[in-house]
């Protein structure tokens, strides 16, 4: 069995599937991260599609380390993100190949179901509007948890308006009641004083966690928060290399670590942060912010981790894009998801999507 060609497919800039095939007929289905997928077609074809053509599917994390250190001048956001096409359709085709689905290939079922946080993206919406949409979500799908947004994208101690961050903190768990576990996301949005001053708040009020409180480049910056802070500080999704993860770990710079599986460069990296994390006796609740296939990716690492054992994220938001390409998402019901028996990712990817897409190819 050996890898025979690679085909992405997109229809806008938005995300890229990755077909991977056979010579002996198999194949699997991934997704590149989100984003930047016309960038990330590109260098599947150009670069990272040659370290895997010719070579058998089963040896993908050894064919992986030879690709990272070979292009050890050029990491960066795109060459992970297409790196993840590819090792997601590499754990697939192995899934449909044994009649597995993934989560048995990475670790094997740990749990029955996942349960889950709902992810607001939103910071242009008035802190009453969202407590009522959180409200409406708990009635209708049982979630247990929710995260929500504070601060502004890397803010430099911005708000999106005076008064917000305070006001929706305390909103919030009025409406909900102390029964329903609530996160802070601020998206690398203070200084130093700053975080521990909205962390207290956050403290006051029974919070889950805080989430990415200092620009994310700046680890000592957020492990001094971690240190002066009771709240658990959460932090991890922009990190790439599993070098800067390691450092975060060994550190205690965190809490919670956050890897990305679409940032950091696919299933088989995210799982080495969640065994570093598992080591160091710290909880994994992977980065899942888009509704696309990366949401499966991530159920199944939940489903197999020790260290992923928390609330997992999933987006709230109508995310028309991700619409028409696969079927296979599990319902959320009473707040958890489960996965079924069904080999590889569990999904189907739609013809039509596959037909009018643009496509690039790399074959022997």
């Amino acid at each position: 069995m050996i890898i025979t060609s690679i085909d992405t497919f997109r229809r806008d800039d938005n995300f890229a599937l990755v077909r991977v095939r056979t010579d002996d007929g198999a194949e699997g289905w991934g997704q590149t991260s989100p984003y930047l997928a016309s960038q990330s077609a590109a260098l599947i074809e150009s670069t990272v599609s040659t370290f895997f053509l010719g070579t058998n599917p089963w040896d993908l994390e050894a064919t992986i380390e030879t690709m990272v250190r070979a292009t050890w001048k050029f990491y960066g956001t795109v060459l992970w993100r297409a790196l993840c096409g590819i090792d997601t359709a590499v754990w697939d085709l192995l899934g449909k190949a044994t009649g597995q689905p993934v989560y048995r290939l990475i670790g094997g079922k740990l749990r029955d179901s996942i349960p889950l946080y709902g992810s607001s993206m939103r910071r242009d919406i008035s802190p009453q509007d969202e407590a009522d949409r959180l409200v409406g979500l708990q009635r209708s799908h049982g979630f247990g948890a929710f995260k929500i947004r504070i601060g502004d994208n890397m803010g430099r101690d911005r708000d999106v308006y005076r008064g917000r961050t305070e006001e929706i903190i305390r909103v919030c768990r009025e409406r909900l009641g102390d029964g329903v576990v609530l996160h802070a996301d601020a998206n690398s949005g203070y200084s130093v004083a700053e975080a521990i001053r909205v962390g207290r708040l956050l403290e006051d009020q029974g919070y889950g966690h805080f989430e990415e409180p200092c620009p994310y480049p700046q680890i000592e910056n957020t492990a001094r928060v971690a240190a002066a802070l009771d709240i658990p500080i959460a932090a991890g999704e922009q990190d790439q290399l599993l070098d800067q993860f390691h450092r975060i770990i060994q550190m205690r710079g965190v809490d919670i670590i956050q890897p990305d599986i679409g940032y950091c460069g696919g299933i088989s990296r995210a799982r080495r942060v969640t065994s570093m994390a598992e080591a160091a006796g710290i909880p994994t609740t992977p980065h899942c912010a888009n509704q696309s296939m990366l949401q499966m990716f991530t159920l199944h690492l939940a489903v197999s981790q020790p260290s992923v054992y928390q609330f997992q994220e999933w987006n709230i938001e109508p995310f028309e894009w991700v619409n028409g390409y696969f079927d296979g998402l599990p319902e959320v019901i009473d707040g958890s998801v489960t996965l079924t028996e069904d080999p590889g990712w569990g999904v189907e990817i739609d013809p039509d999507f596959v037909a009018k897409a643009l496509k690039t190819r790399s074959a022997l």
